[in-house]
């Protein structure tokens, strides 16, 4: 990291509705680094996606625990790390979505989205939870870093 342009680390309750705390954080960044639209759903999206993962499967709405959300951005790479309090799961046992037999399936699909979505992502799964690490790449072709 360069130049760092945002940064935040906010604790979230296990409760669905703690997701709508993220969106303006993600819009905050895309008006600083002047984000493409596609390039700022694909970041809304998984990490949306993680972070209801944290508190629905990890910490299994458990009031108690939170999801730990942390961004940290500059002119060349958008990085957020989302961790759970839960007991941690295997990433490569998740069922893939498209096969027949998981295409109706109610969920399943998180993991998937998030692999898809990022430019790099890694799962670390401790008896202490999960915790993502996604990555985004900001270049001229795809970014212009608007200091503020």
């Amino acid at each position: 990291m360069k130049t760092v342009i945002y940064r935040t680390n906010i604790d979230l309750r296990s409760n669905k509705k703690a997701i709508k705390l993220i969106e303006p954080i993600i819009f905050e960044i895309k008006d600083k680094l002047n984000l493409p639209d596609d390039k700022f759903y694909n970041i809304l999206i998984a990490v949306t996606e993680a972070v209801n993962n944290g508190i629905i499967h990890g910490n299994k709405l458990n009031p108690a625990k939170f999801v730990h959300f942390t961004v940290l951005a500059d002119c060349n790479e958008i990085e957020i790390v989302v961790e759970d309090e839960g007991d941690g799961f295997d990433p490569e046992a998740v069922s893939d979505p498209r096969e027949p037999e998981n295409l109706l399936k109610e969920n399943g699909r998180g993991v998937f989205l998030i692999r898809a979505l990022c430019d790099y992502v890694s799962f670390e799964t401790q008896k202490s939870g999960t915790r993502i690490i996604m990555r985004w790449s900001c270049s001229s072709e795809n970014c212009t870093c608007l200091i503020k």
